[in-house]
């Protein structure tokens, strides 16, 4: 606490020993050397409020009226991608002129806060409605069913990293310094795509896709990495594929191939990849291959392959045995958007 403010808290404390001792306004005054309109003041504010601390002051009156403050929450939960410029606007338009700050800050008092949306796939009614159904169909399977069920999919790998938002603490004018930029190269500076399957007993293989892949290309994939996977990851006879609905996946030859080598399949909900947990694998593998930074695209299929080995099967048992919560997220979404 500053001094001149302790010595006004002693000075107010003073002023009410000696007013509770029986002195006057004028002997308490001359005592303190105080001016008497000063010594009423402090003990008026003591009768008044019993206490002659600092109270909490109204401040200025706020621009945005009720009315105004209504206007706004309702336009922002209309249309949340609603700027606080265009809200600006709205409540110029009605005479209320306000900085488009204090509406940040209006709307942060109720609750409303500006952030980055996730991205989510686009459903559709369709995509909603069979997302429900197979959330509903398999809430009570029993854990045996995900535990030999062997999980599938592809991605892209970038070879210059990730495509997310980064930060670096820096000075003032030194924004193209070396160290503060984030190099770029034209078209990205190359990828690689891979294939990979999982079960909750661990990583099965990981298929680096050279060239354009199709129906037959996926087939390959499936015929030269699917059967050892189950044999190392020692899947039960009823184990089942799982796979999206990509065309590739479910074209008329790939279907055919399936049901000629007796593969199972898992029906899958398309526009799903919250309910295929091994997309929290891919994360995981692509944070560990850029922190190695791969310099061409061989280093990064190299990476690729070594990294995914590293996976702990503990890793891989935790996501099949806390898949019930991602139906359960489903189905209280109601076929909508997850947090997965």
């Amino acid at each position: 606490m500053p001094r001149s403010k302790e010595i006004q808290k002693q000075m107010r404390k003073r002023i009410m020993e000696l007013y509770q001792s029986g002195k006057g306004y004028k002997a308490i005054s001359k005592a303190l050397g105080r001016q008497r309109t000063t010594v009423r003041a402090i003990i008026h504010k003591w009768r008044k409020h019993g206490t002659v601390e600092n109270l909490p002051r109204s401040g200025r009156p706020t621009k945005i009226t009720p009315r105004a403050q209504r206007q706004l929450i309702q336009e922002v939960t209309k249309d949340p991608t609603t700027t606080s410029k265009e809200l600006q606007a709205s409540l110029a338009s009605v005479k209320v002129s306000v900085h488009d700050s204090t509406i940040r800050k209006r709307l942060g008092k109720n609750g409303l806060h500006g952030r980055v949306p996730r991205q989510k796939p686009l459903l559709s009614k369709k995509n909603i409605k069979a997302r429900l159904s197979f959330a509903r169909k398999h809430l009570d399977d029993p854990q045996d069913f995900w535990d030999n069920t062997l999980w599938t999919d592809e991605t892209k790998v970038e070879l210059f990293g990730r495509c997310v938002s980064h930060y670096v603490w820096r000075k003032s004018n030194t924004a193209f310094q070396k160290k503060n930029i984030i190099p770029t190269v034209k078209y990205g500076g190359g990828n690689g795509m891979v294939w990979g399957c999982f079960a909750a007993s661990g990583p099965g293989r990981l298929a680096v896709i050279n060239g354009t892949m199709n129906s037959a290309v996926y087939q390959n994939i499936l015929k030269e990495n699917v059967r050892p996977s189950v044999c190392d990851l020692k899947l039960k006879r009823t184990w089942v594929l799982q796979q999206d609905n990509d065309p590739k996946h479910t074209s008329k030859s790939t279907s055919e191939w399936l049901k000629k080598n007796k593969m199972k399949t898992l029906e899958w909900p398309s526009q799903s990849p919250d309910l295929n947990p091994i997309e929290m694998l891919w994360h995981d593998l692509k944070k560990a291959v850029h922190a190695r930074k791969p310099s061409n695209v061989a280093d990064l299929q190299q990476f690729c392959k070594d990294e995914w080995a590293k996976i702990p099967p503990q890793r891989c048992k935790r996501l099949m045995a806390s898949y019930r919560k991602r139906l359960i997220a489903v189905v209280a979404a109601k076929g909508g958007p997850t947090s997965y």
